[in-house]
């Protein structure tokens, strides 16, 4: 981890990320706290507002990853950044005209752009260190993942009751405009920022975008490892989908009703604080067991307490098993966040991330236009912890079935291949 540090490529982007992330996750908290404050008769609106963050995946995808891999991807992540930050100006406007229509516009167009940052921060880190440190990066990302939950929807509902839903909002703008200033300073090798040759933005046609496209596809359902592990996205998503406003319904609609603000905070802190240790033991497990079995068995896991969420009657007990499932997932998500690096080369990497994000948001948008749908009246809490469960251990059969023996097949291969070049 100290080399890590001692790279300063890395700790740039390092930090411009987290400021981006915090960007994204104060305002994004403390405007779910403001529609169930202001609009409480009508919980669909949180719902929907979550759909504004994933759908633009489904509009976007088939042109991030092919830019990202034609274009300079330290000036796309800046612009990402710089193009956010005046989006949640006009989203201030909105918000205080009490335009709800056009807010969530705003939040549309924030997180389309926020995909072309992804995969381009992406394809810098993979630039920016070695093969053997992509457990590591991973793991520190995870460790940011896990503070944000500690601490993200608390900086949310904080900002919110202390400084208002402008507030969040202008912390937000502040943040794109620091993480896009570092992004612009760093100094990234010229094969992670431009890897397959640079491009200018005349020469690109609907026809090229579409080949590119084409390529990513091909790519990955050449790879079968690749494919398989692509393919639990789509479970992945709808429980994404399903988190992203389970912890506030679940403590106003049934635990806690008087006090949700702060036992919906306090769950996040509790899952964060156990996301932290299970990034912590990654590595190590990993090191151990390989990623396979720490992927499947930390599914398994993961599936039996979010079951478990949905049985207990008492918010102490709710925290004890969100603790424990902050653990089993932390491994989950360093295991998958350091095989892609190493399965993908440079020049494919952000086609291939780009594949990953529409399936994942499709099931992300599948899960919350249900909510929105059936919520409270055909789904009820319990039902959502249910319905997270049920696709969470459905991953983890689904890898158990083919994932052991891809590996096997693959490490044969590799063994065989430095047999003859030796």
């Amino acid at each position: 981890m100290k080399m890590l540090f001692r790279n300063p490529t890395f700790c740039k982007l390092f930090i411009a990320t987290v400021a981006s992330q915090l960007g994204t996750v104060v305002g994004n908290m403390a405007f779910a706290f403001y529609l169930v404050d202001r609009y409480s008769e009508c919980p669909s609106l949180a719902a929907m507002a979550e759909l504004m963050y994933s759908l633009p995946t489904l509009a976007v995808f088939w042109i991030v990853g092919v830019v990202a891999d034609r274009f300079d991807r330290k000036h796309i992540a800046a612009y990402s950044d710089w193009i956010r930050a005046g989006l949640t100006m006009l989203l201030l406007l909105f918000v205080h005209y009490d335009l709800l229509v056009f807010c969530f516009l705003m939040l549309f167009l924030r997180s389309s752009i926020s995909k072309f940052f992804g995969s381009a921060e992406m394809g810098l880190l993979q630039g920016s260190i070695d093969q053997d440190q992509y457990v590591q990066a991973s793991g520190l990302n995870q460790m940011v993942m896990g503070m944000f939950m500690l601490f993200g929807m608390s900086l949310g509902a904080a900002a919110y009751h202390l400084i208002g839903i402008i507030g969040a909002f202008i912390i937000d703008g502040l943040s794109f405009l620091i993480s896009g200033l570092l992004l612009a300073r760093g100094d990234f090798p010229e094969q992670a920022r431009t890897p397959n040759g640079k491009t200018r933005i005349r020469e690109l046609r609907i026809s090229l975008l579409l080949k590119d496209f084409w390529q990513g596809l091909r790519y990955i359902a050449q790879n079968r490892l690749l494919l398989v592990l692509i393919s639990g996205f789509l479970f992945f998503g709808i429980v994404n989908g399903v988190f992203s406003v389970l912890p506030i319904f679940a403590m106003k609609y049934k635990l806690s009703p008087e006090n949700y603000v702060i036992q919906s905070s306090l769950i996040t802190v509790f899952m964060g604080v156990g996301f932290l240790i299970g990034t912590i033991l990654a590595p190590l497990l990993i090191r151990r067991y390989s990623r396979a079995p720490v992927l499947i068995t930390g599914l398994f896991v993961a599936s039996l307490l979010i079951g478990g969420l949905g049985t207990t009657l008492r918010t102490e007990v709710y925290f004890i098993l969100i603790f424990l499932a902050g653990i089993a997932i932390a491994p989950i998500n360093i295991a998958i966040g350091s095989w892609m690096p190493e399965l993908v080369p440079a020049q494919n990497i952000g086609r291939v991330n780009a594949m990953i994000e529409p399936i994942m948001m499709l099931g992300h948008s599948l899960a919350l236009g249900a909510i929105a749908l059936a919520f409270p009246v055909w789904l009820s809490v319990t039902w959502l912890h249910y319905m997270l469960a049920l696709c969470t251990v459905g991953v983890s059969f689904f890898y158990l079935k083919f994932l052991p023996s891809l590996v096997r097949k693959r490490s044969v291969q590799a063994a065989a291949e430095e047999a003859i070049s030796d």
